[in-house]
């Protein structure tokens, strides 16, 4: 219901970060990870600082077994926490890329 909404603003031609966020996170909730991953990386594209949104893109990228995009958008996200003072996404990202590390060890 939310996504049909945020796709009807985006057909209208509204466009930002917190749009494509939302869309991001509604399709990564329904398990549409591809879709998922198109809308954060736009919501990134807009607005580079998003951490939160560079958090999910991996998750997405995860989803689809594609490691080096996660890996990617990841250590992307972390310099925007850091430069930002994300604490907690800093962290968040950090555990992330150790599981990461330990699943491309096997």
């Amino acid at each position: 219901m939310m996504i049909e909404s945020l796709e009807k603003m985006l057909a209208k031609g509204v466009d930002n970060s917190l749009l494509r966020f939302g869309l991001g996170k509604g399709y990564l909730d329904q398990g549409e990870n591809a879709k998922a991953a198109e809308h954060f990386q736009r919501c990134v594209e807009i607005d580079p600082k998003y951490s939160a949104a560079w958090k999910l893109l991996g998750k997405a990228h995860l989803a689809l077994a594609n490691h080096a995009a996660a890996r990617l958008a990841w250590e992307q996200g972390l310099e925007a926490a850091r430069n930002h003072g994300d604490k907690q996404a800093e962290k968040e990202m950090m555990v992330f890329l150790k599981k990461l590390d330990r699943a491309d060890q096997r």
